[in-house]
Formats: C-alpha cells, structure tokens, sequence
C-alpha cells in the first residue's frame, strides 16, 4: 500500500524527469528545422506522458492525505508546491512549442523566399524564360489597360445618363410651372389653402393651452 512518502517520492522523481526532459525539448527551439526531426516528436510525447503521470500521481497523494488524520500543514503545503510546480511545467511546454513554431515558420519563410530567387535566376538564365517572362508582364499590360478602358467607358455612360436625367427633370419642372401659370386663380387657392391650414393649426394651439391651465387650475 503506497504512504505518503513512497507517493511523494516518486511524484519528485516524475518532476525531476519532466525538467530534463523539457531542457532537452527546448533545443529545438533554435535548430532551425524545417520539419519536426524523430527525436524532437519523440521527446514532445515523453514530456506530455510524464505531466499525466504527474498529475495522476499529485491525485493519489491528495487521496493519501484526505484518507490520513494525523496528515501535517506541511504535507498539505508539500501537495501546493508540487502542484504549482506541475503547471510552471505546464506553461514551459507551451512556450517552448510556440518558440518552436515561431522558428519553424521563419525558417520555412526563408527557404520559400529562397526558393523563388533560385527559381526566377533559372528562369532569367536562358533567352526563352526572359521571352516568356517579358509577354506576360506585357499581357499584365494590356489587361490593365482593357480594365482602365472599361471603367472609363462605364463612367461616360453613367454621366450621359445623369445629364439625361437632369434634362428630364428641369423639363418636368418647366411644365409644371407653365400649367400653374395657365390655370387662373390656382396661386390664390394655394394661398388660401395654407392660411387655413395655419388658422386650424392656431386654433388648436389655443384649446390645447386652455384645457392645460384648466387641468392646472383645478388640481
């Protein structure tokens, strides 16, 4: 049956193991690789077995000294700092995996970047790729041009028809006021129409105010 000091050892020696394991994984970090090497994927399964078995064994322990009576403060502040030390081990893995990410990614960066220098120098070496290379920056040409030339041409449309509109619209407006000018009286019937329209807006006002001070004067 495990106490709690065969279940402290071997959690010590679990963390132990895990700090080895983990200063090994962080070389990777500036290997430089472009693709993860058998060693490094290797050692990055180790370390994520070792913290579970860590955690596994911190969980027997804190069954042993809930199961214990006379279990110590100091066994319990023991529990504390294996369990703080388990997730700064925890947090060094993930950083150590985004540094290598971040390299892994520059590097592969690079290799694109000198991939395509190597590539275009090849092209260049021979008359038949500069050839090629020179009708398709002219094809670019011309498909910018056809591309200029259209918006141009939507934009001349679009003012033709706003001109258009404009034209319709000052035509509609002169045959309004000729028709107004041609009935008689309509300006005085319009006119009238407004001054009434002002009258009962007045007339209204008055009521409204006089039924406040009502209701003022009663309360």
């Amino acid at each position: 049956m495990a106490t709690i000091s065969s279940s402290r050892t071997q959690v010590r020696r679990l963390e132990s193991q895990l700090a080895e394991l983990l200063s090994e994984y962080s070389s990777f970090a500036t290997s430089h690789a472009i693709a993860a090497s058998e060693d490094e994927v290797r050692i990055g399964r180790d370390i994520e077995q070792v913290i579970e078995k860590t955690a596994d064994s911190l969980e027997s322990f804190e069954r042993l000294l809930d199961s214990t009576p006379n279990a110590t403060a100091t066994q319990t502040g023991q529990l504390q700092r294996h369990r703080e030390t388990l997730a700064e081990h925890r947090s060094q893995y993930k950083k150590i995996n985004a540094g290598i990410k971040q390299e892994r990614d520059r590097a592969n960066l690079l290799s694109s970047v000198r991939s395509d220098i190597e590539g275009h120098r090849n092209r260049s070496a021979t008359p038949q790729a500069e050839e090629e290379y020179m009708l398709h920056e002219r094809g670019r040409v011309d498909n910018s041009n056809n591309m200029t030339d259209t918006l141009l041409a939507q934009a001349y449309a679009t003012r033709e028809e706003l001109l258009t509109q404009r034209a319709s619209l000052a035509n509609i407006q002169r045959r309004l006021f000729n028709t107004a000018s041609s009935i008689p009286g309509i300006n005085t019937v319009i006119s009238k129409i407004n001054t009434r329209k002002k009258r009962d807006s007045l007339i209204l006002a008055v009521i409204i105010t006089l039924g406040i001070l009502f209701i003022l004067f009663l309360r």
